[in-house]
């Protein structure tokens, strides 16, 4: 029998047996609870897209005659963890020997190479991108269309000092001009090291070819000339300009550090010439035609131009890397239109420095800072015609429209995300439609 102490502790003693275990699950949940709260990671905000379909020279309502279609950063980035990352298998000649197993190390994932100082551009016969970079001392060389890189490295499949300017013939292969090695390296369409051109080259920069008469142009910067040579042989034919006069040649037919240099369809030979602030205009031969140019720093004049490219319809394009301007002019000089302005979005330039336009009139622009080509379209006279007719056949009420060219539609291309391994900068924002702008708008009606 129990005394009623005894009793009433026994009775307490059982309520904090059934108490305690049901504490103990609540602060257990509560803290497990917490613990969940702390490791919650916030919700990622989506990245807004940018229709860069729209996204024009010159801006509407005037007619298109340039449409943003991509750019290019470097190789892809993968953002898989590297715990997640494809192992390697230790062979057992490196267990025997002692050797560290590699899924062990640190840093398993390899860093893609980026962009840092593109320079020179041209396309092959399969459409895809050479993009030679001072900076990184390699040639990317991209698929246009799945922006995949592959590189052509100083060190293991060449050997490159200061690469400046790239060119391509017929048959793919490659021309490399190289200002520190005071070379240009010769390539097959394989990507290998064949031959090169070395004697009586200071500066080679700018390089071009002319594949229907076999001549190799090579812009000698610091000759103040450019060394023809035969594209077959490499042997050297003639010189254009007088040098050895220290940039100092300011006569018709002479240069003062010349940069770029570009062929039309007729063969003829356009140079910029940078310390004088002007391009000048050779035949296929050699001989002086025209020239046209000043310094200034608006629109229509140059600072130091740079980079320059022939479009489909024979007008001149011209980087400007003191401007940040890529402009177009006719063989008079006048001005046609104009692309871009300081600035890092897309359709500004920072540090512009080449301009290369290929068969299919795309459009690539190769900038410093950052380091990347931005890649456009231009629509030639032909299109801007027809599209005109449809925009006046739309005001009138007509029920008959003018298909669009399909070359002048906005591509899948234009439409998907053209980021590669950045993040996609914002537009640049349109200014109304100048003078320039017009002109080039109505550069077709002036064919006919």
């Amino acid at each position: 029998m129990f005394r009623p102490e005894s009793n009433r502790r026994s009775k307490a003693l059982l309520a904090a047996l059934v108490v305690l275990p049901m504490m103990l699950t609540s602060f257990a949940f509560a803290g497990k609870k917490k613990s969940q709260q702390a490791t919650a990671k916030p919700a990622t905000p989506a990245k807004p897209e940018v229709d860069i379909s729209k996204l024009v020279w010159p801006s509407p309502p005037n007619i298109p005659r340039v449409r943003y279609t991509a750019y290019y950063a470097g190789q892809k980035l993968d953002y898989t963890p590297a715990s997640e990352q494809p192992k390697k298998k230790q062979g057992w000649m490196d267990r025997l020997a002692g050797a560290q197993d590699p899924n062990n190390r640190q840093h398993l994932k390899p860093l893609p190479f980026q962009l840092l100082g593109p320079y020179g551009m041209a396309v092959n016969s399969k459409g895809e991108l050479y993009v030679a970079d001072q900076k990184v001392g390699a040639i990317f060389v991209f698929n246009t269309e799945t922006k995949d890189a592959t590189l052509i490295r100083n060190g293991y499949e060449a050997t490159f000092g200061l690469i400046n300017g790239v060119a391509l013939d017929d048959d793919d292969r490659l021309f490399v001009s190289d200002g520190k090695l005071r070379r240009v390296l010769v390539f097959d369409k394989k990507n290998a090291v064949v031959d090169q051109i070395k004697d009586g080259l200071i500066d080679p920069v700018g390089i071009t070819i002319d594949s229907e008469n076999r001549q190799l142009y090579v812009v000698d910067t610091q000759a103040d000339q450019v060394v023809v040579y035969d594209a077959d042989s490499l042997k050297e034919k003639r010189r254009i300009g007088a040098g050895g006069k220290k940039h100092e040649l300011t006569t018709p037919g002479d240069f003062a550090a010349p940069t770029g240099i570009a062929i039309d369809k007729d063969n003829n030979i356009y140079v910029t010439d940078t310390l004088n602030n002007r391009v000048e205009i050779f035949d296929a031969d050699g001989n002086f035609i025209t020239q046209f140019g000043k310094h200034c720093d608006s629109p229509g004049c140059f600072a130091h131009p740079k980079g320059i490219a022939i479009d489909g319809d024979g007008h001149i394009w011209v980087a400007d890397p003191m401007l940040d301007l890529l402009q177009a002019f006719d063989r008079d000089g006048q001005l046609l239109g104009l692309v871009g302005g300081h600035g890092t979005r897309l359709g500004q330039f920072s540090s512009l420095d080449s301009v290369f336009i290929d068969k299919n009139n795309r459009i690539f622009t190769s900038e410093q800072y950052p380091g990347r080509v931005q890649q456009f379209r231009y629509i030639t006279d032909a299109e801007a015609d027809q599209l005109k007719k449809e925009k006046e056949a739309q005001r009138a009420g007509t029920t008959t429209a003018v298909k669009e060219p399909s070359a002048a539609k906005p591509t899948t291309e234009a439409k998907a995300d053209a980021g590669v391994a950045n993040q996609q900068p914002a537009p640049a924002s349109q200014p109304a439609g100048s003078k320039a702008d017009s002109k080039l708008a109505a550069a077709s009606d002036a064919k006919k």
